[in-house]
């Protein structure tokens, strides 16, 4: 993986989440920690498993103090049926430039979309980053696990 890594400031940046809002990190920082996921596409049978699991462990990451926010190069409109198909509680943000993806290096050999997890502390730093395009449980377990470490 490149880009990115342990100890690095995290970028900020704003984004419009599935219903066209902006978010920008920096606004979320400070209350809570960050679980920021890079993800290749909706809809598409590893991303969706991906989505389904974090809903699944929605409640486990924000009782233990954090945020979770899904990233990808679809549209808001693409994003928004995702999120109403899977019932997903959390925000997925628009990246159609890529922009933030390449801020934070979250593609594979330089230019495939990979998917990334990062999880991002209160003030903005870098406390694990997992990427794996085939283990989808690696990026919800273990960043659960730091979430729960960095509150404890």
């Amino acid at each position: 993986m490149s880009g990115l890594q342990v100890g690095d400031k995290a970028p900020d940046f704003t984004l419009p989440d599935q219903s066209g809002k902006p978010v920008t990190l920096s606004g979320v920082l400070g209350e809570r920690v960050v679980v920021l996921y890079f993800y290749p596409k909706d809809n598409t049978r590893g991303c969706t498993a991906e989505a389904c699991s974090f809903r699944d462990s929605y409640e486990s990451f924000t009782e233990a103090g954090a945020e979770v926010i899904g990233v990808s190069s679809d549209s808001v409109a693409s994003h928004e049926k995702f999120s109403g198909r899977h019932e997903l509680p959390f925000v997925l943000l628009s990246d159609p430039g890529r922009t933030v993806r390449k801020q934070y290096g979250a593609t594979t050999m330089g230019v495939v979309p990979g998917r990334i997890t990062f999880v991002i502390d209160k003030e903005g730093v870098i406390r694990h980053a997992f990427s794996s395009m085939t283990n989808i449980g690696g990026h919800i377990d273990d960043a659960l696990a730091v979430v729960k470490q960095l509150q404890g």
